[in-house]
């Protein structure tokens, strides 16, 4: 694959001499769904990105013969992937091997008691018989108006640009029949009563960074969305799809240019215009996509005097998601009745997600979600072994907390946890280790404030109320990734890049 700006353009299809530049900031699935659907649009892209390997927070990690996907884990909604791979002239199917994963999350509370989280409508209503037997009807009245919600809030808004407040006036009416007023948690407490069925059904936001009692209550589509399609992973691990898109780049005559800071996106008359590097070279460009963060491309890579909408002030006084500490880990021997995605429920609900969102504490208790993809793809471990990470939603670094310093005691906490509960003699059997705190959240993926999934999905900062995917403020800029619309969450970052056929000129406009 070439790496240098100096080789000779390539031509692929729509991709010819002299084709406008799209440069694009960011390798990882945002950035690199946007070189793919611009370079089959005709455009010569080029992805930067200052880590040495692909994938953003999808990156790999390898140590001692196992292979750790940093996340996401959880594939929805794969016809996103699909379509890429068609754009580029080839079969998905060919390339990626994805695999259906049931359940699609073995829930586990704090008493050990156990809810098996399927697509099955029937195999559900009978785990929600056994759990609540009253709350039958009204778990069936929420899954209907998930759906409802979904038809709406993805079907008709997740792939369209929120460019203008008409654009948001126009589904009002839609969003309070659908009662987008109410929280995720709110909306379930409506239909169903008995508290553990309520946190089974309201943990989603979660997965994209919202706290289930702020978060707007479109992101219960997530339940429906996830029946409709289903919970998959692709065999080789996420790394999988990261470098298929990169095979698919390479192939449309683009360049993926790693190790290569972006320190400035250059703006003349209100247009962006090219990207500056760490190495002082500049490049030029007709298009810029930002796939880094959100409020750090208009706080750090965007001078102050170039914009009007997302001042300093406003980005520091915007509320952003939970952080995370994800611990890496590999075991001499498998566990095999643990499934591929278990969460584990800690003792408090409500009030450890106040001290994570509200209070920015760290508690002295936790909730985990655990992923084993060697449950789906033993390759990912040495034979006999298996492969594990740990999550747990932690604050962001407006906390205060020195993870240099507390990470270890931490880890210490959630293994003594994992070998009490799930994983018995878990502390004798680890034989690789990595951990990923808030602290390289901000410092290796310059994630604002270290937080794991940009600004909070909260309703006042949904939609139109987001970085739009076309810059407000500077033309030919626009914005991919978890911190713009629609959001967070692989179908989200999926989507803010297929966004950008309804937002990016055609390449014709620009000669």
């Amino acid at each position: 694959m070439t790496m240098g700006l100096t080789q000779p353009i390539r031509t692929h299809d729509g991709v010819r001499r002299g084709a406008p530049h799209a440069a694009i900031i960011g390798a990882g699935f945002g950035g690199l769904a946007a070189a793919v659907r611009l370079g089959a649009r005709g455009y010569r892209v080029s992805v930067f990105d200052r880590l040495d390997t692909p994938g953003g927070r999808a990156r790999v990690f390898r140590q001692n013969g196992f292979t750790f996907d940093a996340g996401p884990t959880v594939i929805t909604a794969p016809f996103l992937l699909e379509e890429l791979w068609t754009l580029a002239g080839r079969r998905f199917e060919e390339a990626i091997d994805l695999r259906a994963v049931t359940p699609f999350y073995r829930v586990r509370f704090d008493d050990g008691d156990v809810f098996n989280y399927t697509g099955s409508a029937t195999a559900m209503r009978d785990e929600v018989a056994r759990l609540a037997p009253n709350d039958v009807c009204g778990y069936e009245a929420f899954v209907r108006r998930s759906e409802e919600i979904f038809r709406v809030g993805f079907e008709q808004l997740a792939h369209v640009p929120f460019n203008s407040p008409w654009d948001m006036m126009r589904i009002v009416p839609q969003m309070m029949r659908l009662e987008s007023y109410r929280t995720v948690y709110g909306l379930v407490a409506k239909h169903v009563k008995h508290p553990k069925l309520r946190q089974v059904l309201s943990f989603h936001p979660l997965l994209v960074g919202g706290n289930p009692f702020s978060t707007t209550s479109i992101y219960s589509l997530i339940a429906f969305l996830e029946r409709k399609w289903g919970v998959h992973f692709p065999m080789g691990g996420t790394g999988a799809l990261v470098r298929g898109l990169v095979d698919l780049i390479d192939g449309l005559g683009g360049d993926v240019h790693l190790g290569e800071d972006v320190t400035e996106i250059t703006v003349e008359g209100g247009r962006a215009t090219g990207l500056r590097l760490g190495s002082g070279r500049t490049v030029a460009a007709d298009v810029v996509v930002s796939n880094a963060d959100a409020a750090w491309t208009y706080r750090h890579l965007i001078p102050s005097r170039a914009r009007r909408t997302w001042t300093d002030r406003r980005i520091e006084r915007s509320r952003f998601s939970m952080s995370l500490f994800v611990w890496y880990f590999g075991t001499r021997r498998t566990y095999p009745n643990v499934a591929h995605h278990t969460i584990l429920l800690g003792p408090r609900y409500r009030e450890l997600l106040d001290d994570i969102f509200r209070h920015k504490r760290l508690a002295n208790d936790f909730s985990l979600y655990l992923h084993r993809p060697t449950a789906t793809d033993p390759s990912l471990a040495p034979p006999g072994c298996d492969a594990f990470y740990v999550l747990s939603p932690v604050p962001n670094l407006e906390s205060g907390v020195d993870w240099t310093t507390r990470a270890e005691s931490y880890r210490e906490r959630i293994a003594r946890h994992l070998g009490a509960t799930v994983l018995p003699g878990l502390e004798q059997e680890i034989t690789a280790s990595h951990m990923l705190t808030p602290h390289e959240f901000r410092h290796d993926l310059l994630a604002f404030r270290g937080a794991a999934f940009s600004f909070e999905p909260a309703l006042t900062q949904s939609a139109y109320f987001r970085p739009h995917n076309k810059s407000e403020d500077i033309d030919r800029l626009y914005l991919v990734g978890a911190g713009t619309h629609p959001g967070a969450g692989l179908p989200g970052v999926l989507s803010s890049a297929r966004v950008l056929d309804a937002v990016v000129p055609h390449p014709n406009a620009l000669t």
